[in-house]
């Protein structure tokens, strides 16, 4: 099984200039000024404000969490006027994560039977309004490799919705430009009404990171 990690990254951290372009990177400034763990945080909330998936009242599955940017912005936006949250949120991660108010956390691999079981358990028989996924694999440095490791994350994300999802809920996955995202675009599409690719601002150009939508469940 590939490894996971979690979203917030340690690689190239020692690479002068990884550390240069993170120091410079506005995105990063925004995410200290408003509180974010991440900057990860931006990517969500762009594709949030163009498409508002989030909404109160929603249940929202957050996997691959850690940090926990993500689920911040979740956390902001189930918030009705008097900021009481409206909504469940439950994030999981195989990385601890800092506690979020109102947030349940599952520390664990969803690959594996038993964490599943308790993702699922901790749904109570609700169905999810919107699963969210930005797992990612460690990275090898050999594309073919990474690729498949990134799709079967992929992969694992759209089957929980596919479980879980209510008919009208969505599925927005972190993919891979390169090989295998076509397989992931047309393994959406034979699932779900409207498939769509994003890429926010915050996705940094250079990256062959993007998202993928899913909404609206085909009757099966």
């Amino acid at each position: 099984m590939p490894k996971v990690k979690s979203t917030s990254g340690k690689k190239h951290r020692s690479n002068p200039e990884w550390l240069r372009r993170h120091i410079t990177d506005p995105y990063v400034r925004q995410a200290v000024v408003k509180g974010y763990r991440s900057r990860a945080a931006f990517k969500l909330s762009e594709i949030d404000d163009k498409l508002r998936l989030l909404r109160p009242g929603a249940v929202v599955v957050d996997l691959g969490s850690a940090p926990g940017s993500w689920t911040q912005v979740v956390r902001e936006r189930l918030m009705d006027k008097e900021r009481n949250l409206r909504g469940r949120i439950i994030a999981l991660d195989i990385l601890p994560m800092d506690p979020l108010p109102d947030v349940t956390f599952i520390e664990g691999d969803i690959r594996e039977e038993a964490v599943g079981a308790q993702l699922a358990q901790a749904l109570e028989g609700e169905k999810v309004d919107l699963v969210l996924s930005d797992m990612a694999p460690n990275l090898s440095g050999i594309p073919a490799a990474d690729a498949a490791r990134s799709s079967h994350l992929a992969e694992i994300a759209i089957d929980f919705a596919l479980e879980h999802l209510d008919p009208k809920g969505a599925v927005l996955l972190k993919a891979f430009q390169g090989s295998g995202f076509s397989q992931l675009v047309e393994q959406l599409k034979r699932a779900f009404v409207t498939v769509s690719v994003r890429k926010p601002a915050a996705s940094r150009a250079e990256s062959a990171e993007t998202y993928l939508l899913g909404q609206g469940l085909k009757r099966q």
